[in-house]
């Protein structure tokens, strides 16, 4: 339930601003009110919800500091989530990475470049559970997903020295290098800011009638 609503909220399905009415969601999912209330309580621990007096349960609308917040978290988080994969990643998880790679740099080079962001998604939701952590892996997904859904994340420019960048991660990595791999991760995580791109103004992107947006939302459902 807590992931149905979040993935409608990093989706725009639920703009910012916008009301979550229990009742509205509950039908949208087909779940009683209990579960939905309890998936309200938890994003807006998250950060994904507020809780507004007289108006009840809304998307957040973080500022363009909260924003700038994320990418100066990820600078942190990444780095030491990818030293604790050299350190306590499986073979199964260096499997996969190094599968992600392969098709990484196969459909770079080929100019699929739409193809590219699943895999990415896919390589960093890996890399977090290399980890060992679930409270690490937990938290760099939470900040993935909200990266992604505050911002616009411009495509490479050189996708196949990316995925070149990616697959020597994971040899540091494979090798338990944690230094390495900390420091290669730290200039991954370190993205030009132009390469980020705020997908709405912050505080602006109120709806006129956001009990209207959740009614439609549920009413196509």
């Amino acid at each position: 339930m807590c992931a149905a609503i979040r993935d409608d909220i990093v989706s725009g399905a639920f703009p910012p601003g916008s009301r979550l009415i229990e009742e509205l969601l509950a039908r949208r999912y087909g779940v009683s009110r209990v579960p939905v209330r309890e998936a309200l309580r938890t994003l807006a621990s998250e950060g994904f919800v507020t809780t507004r007096r007289h108006a009840g349960a809304c998307v957040a609308e973080p500022t363009e500091h909260e924003a700038a917040d994320l990418l100066d978290v990820r600078a942190l988080l990444e780095p030491l989530g990818a030293a604790r994969a050299a350190q306590r990643r499986t073979e199964a998880h260096l499997k996969v990475l190094r599968g992600l790679v392969r098709l990484g740099l196969e459909r770079a080079r080929a100019g699929r470049a739409g193809e590219l962001r699943p895999l990415d998604d896919w390589f960093d939701e890996t890399l977090a559970q290399a980890t060992g952590s679930p409270s690490l892996a937990a938290l760099l997904t939470q900040l993935r997903l909200k990266i992604a859904w505050v911002y616009v994340a411009e495509p490479p420019l050189r996708p196949v020295r990316t995925w070149e960048a990616h697959g020597a991660l994971v040899d540091a990595i494979a090798r338990g290098d944690a230094d390495r791999a900390r420091a290669l991760a730290a200039t991954r995580a370190d993205r030009a800011p132009g390469e980020y791109r705020l997908r709405r103004p912050a505080r602006q992107a109120r709806v006129r009638n956001p009990k209207q947006t959740v009614r439609t939302a549920a009413a196509s459902s």
